[in-house]
């Protein structure tokens, strides 16, 4: 045998190299026709990790989203078609940006990935109205209500670049997008032109009536806020600070997951977004009563440097890390993960 061995099967075929037969048949062998000698190394092959999970109804090979995230194509010039092709490979749920550059039916017809679709509110009302329709129209399973942005955060950054944003083909025909703010950034100029800043818990009402498909609302941070979102009647509660970019100093999301599951009780899903880079996260924010967590930055990364390939590989190895995480915590399915698995005084981390 060649090189160092990597796993303990292997020092096996070391030992019988250097044992005399009698030696070596004593330490390996077993009872008879030695049946349950080699049950019991098969019985632990025929025990899988079962990440696969449902959302919304939705069956999913894991507990991941691609989050809704604005101008794939400022990534690649595929942009979110290539990012949907990636989550239908990959089978995971996609949920398609308001500011997306490619359109709704562009997407829709790129694959059969199941897709959500995000919204915020604009000033005119009818624009959304019809957009909603077009994504329910074009077989999106779910809306996803931004409810953080009544204005744009500083984003200090893009003040300095005087970051452009490029024309949005969902509303073609319908509205401009381009804004100009010779000071800083047009994105900050676009949301101060379109947005409704007078977005307010009612406006569910309006926004069931124009749509049969589920809403979730997305920017919630406080038990305040989750029990409302349950009054009004939303389809499931997105704990977010929107990757924060909206207003610094907020928690931080992963620190205020559980007293929102806490107080929902289970009346509607729970989904997580903000920080995930590991498996290991995704196994916390699952462990704290996430039904499943958001993942934004790391997918458009992966979209800029290698594409479709780039994201997928994303989401694959996301899995694999929680694969992981879930044999080494003694978890063979997802509803097998427990706050008991996690501690969260000061820092949150697995206990094995």
């Amino acid at each position: 045998m060649a090189g160092e061995p990597v796993n303990v099967n292997e020092f096996q075929e070391l030992a019988r190299q250097v044992l005399l037969k009698m030696y070596y048949d004593y330490y390996t062998g077993g009872a008879e026709d030695q049946q349950t000698l080699k049950e019991n190394v098969e019985a632990f092959r025929r025990i899988t990790i079962d990440m696969s999970t449902a959302i919304l109804g939705y069956k999913t090979s894991a507990p991941i989203m691609i989050a809704p995230t604005a101008m794939h194509k400022l990534a690649h010039p595929e942009g979110e078609v290539a990012t949907a092709r990636a989550a239908a490979a990959s089978d995971v749920i996609m949920g398609l940006s308001y500011m997306s550059t490619c359109t709704v039916e562009e997407v829709a017809s790129s694959c059969d990935a199941v897709r959500f679709f995000q919204i915020y509110v604009y000033k005119r009302r009818d624009i959304t109205a019809l957009m909603v329709q077009r994504a329910e129209r074009n077989g999106f399973k779910a809306i996803i209500l931004t409810a953080d942005t009544p204005r744009l955060g500083r984003r200090e950054a893009d003040i300095k670049n005087k970051m452009v944003a490029p024309q949005l083909k969902n509303f073609e025909g319908l509205i401009s997008t381009e804004y100009v703010n010779d000071n800083g950034s047009n994105i900050e100029a676009l949301a101060a032109g379109t947005f409704d800043a007078s977005l307010c818990w009612k406006d569910i009402a309006w926004l069931k009536s124009i749509t049969k498909l589920p809403i979730l609302i997305k920017g919630v941070l406080t038990s305040e806020d989750a029990i409302k979102a349950v009054e009004v009647g939303v389809a499931g509660i997105i704990v977010s600070n929107h990757g924060a970019r909206q207003l610094d100093y907020t928690p931080a999301t992963i620190s205020v997951l559980e007293e929102v599951v806490h107080v929902v009780q289970d009346k509607v899903p729970v989904f997580f977004d903000g920080g995930v880079r590991r498996g290991t996260d995704i196994f916390k924010a699952l462990a704290l009563g996430a039904k499943a967590v958001l993942i934004g930055r790391a997918v458009v990364n992966g979209l800029a440097a290698k594409g479709e390939h780039g994201v997928k590989q994303v989401v694959e190895m996301l899995k694999n890390e929680l694969e992981l995480t879930m044999a080494l915590s003694g978890c063979c399915t997802i509803n097998d993960i427990t706050t008991s698995h996690v501690k969260t005084d000061k820092e949150i981390y697995c206990r094995m």
